[in-house]
């Protein structure tokens, strides 16, 4: 058994070890993950989450990479969460530790984790909001999420995330991906990263003509913007940062901070219970009320909606 409290405190202290014992009890599913997001509870809410999303190739981990670069030379103590392909035999991320961040590794202000996505869709753990809560509680002032190039899934770091950051790169297509995506339906800054290269402005401009083929917004409301960066050299770099901090604040002065932070726990709460749900169903197989039901349904005595509203009634006691 680990010793829960003594982990959150040294956690809180700015050891790593710490806080990489305490995500690892997150995505084991740990028995004592409820005693985790007990204790953790009181100290959360602090931190900025950014979520970067893309295609592959157009150079999320170097922008990512930059960015902790930037924040911390403000001041700011830096996570990264940077979500990987999973391996098919064991589970693990691909790419493990970001070779492209290894110039952080002995800051002591920056922490940086993979994660596998074990095979789920949406370019993100399915434990990445219970390890997002871990860093925000360890005393992160920002918190990189950086998900896995997955195309038309990736959208789902926007109900992750504060503030979703999209890039894109000249020469790749983007402006079609985007579309189809829909990717620009959730981002709140653009990135056209490798500005560099030619092609640069015409994505710029495509992108930011299909922007304002969006939804009508009503004054005063979220402009995305569209930065040019060289990320590689760190061009740019400060231009996103200075959109994100305006972002923070327009998102504080008219409550959409709170509110995306509201939604942000009301999904996790479902999704801890459809989980919890799904395995005391998976219990079932075998057991005669599922055989039960089953019989029913070919007997043509019983329709499958009928039987599922049965069996929940059972699972829940209602």
């Amino acid at each position: 058994m680990v010793d829960v409290p003594a982990l959150v405190t040294q956690a809180r202290e700015g050891r790593p070890r710490a806080v990489a014992r305490l995500i690892s009890l997150v995505e084991g599913a740990s028995p004592q993950l409820r005693e985790v997001m007990a204790a953790l509870a009181p100290l959360t809410g602090g931190a900025y989450v950014v979520g970067l999303t893309g295609s592959p190739g157009v150079g999320k981990s170097t922008s990512t990479s930059a960015l902790v670069s930037a924040y911390r030379r403000a001041g700011k103590r830096v996570a990264v969460l940077a979500v990987d392909p999973s391996s098919p035999f064991s589970g693990g991320a691909l790419l493990g530790d970001r070779v492209r961040m290894s110039e952080h590794a002995s800051d002591p202000g920056v922490y940086i984790r993979s994660m596998a996505t074990r095979g789920h869709l949406g370019g993100l753990a399915w434990s990445a909001p219970q390890a997002i809560r871990v860093l925000d509680a360890a005393g992160f002032d920002v918190i990189l999420v950086e998900t896995v190039g997955v195309g038309q899934s990736e959208v789902e770091i926007a109900s992750q995330a504060d503030t979703s950051v999209v890039l894109l790169a000249p020469g790749m297509g983007d402006g079609i991906q985007a579309a189809k995506a829909g990717i620009l339906e959730i981002g709140d800054v653009y990135v056209v990263n490798k500005a560099d290269r030619d092609g640069a402005d015409s994505t710029a401009r495509e992108l930011n003509h299909m922007l304002g083929l969006g939804e009508a917004r009503a004054a005063g409301d979220w402009r995305p913007p569209i930065v040019k960066t060289v990320a590689a050299r760190g061009e740019g770099i400060d231009e996103v940062v200075e959109a994100l901090e305006k972002h923070r604040a327009w998102m504080e002065e008219h409550g959409v901070l709170a509110e995306r932070r509201r939604n942000r726990a009301a999904g996790e709460v479902e999704a801890i219970a459809v989980t919890a749900l799904r395995e005391r169903i998976g219990d079932l197989h075998g057991d005669r009320r599922l055989d039960a039901l089953a019989e029913r349904i070919v007997a043509g005595t019983l329709d499958p909606y009928a039987a599922s509203d049965e069996l929940i009634a059972s699972l829940t006691g209602n």
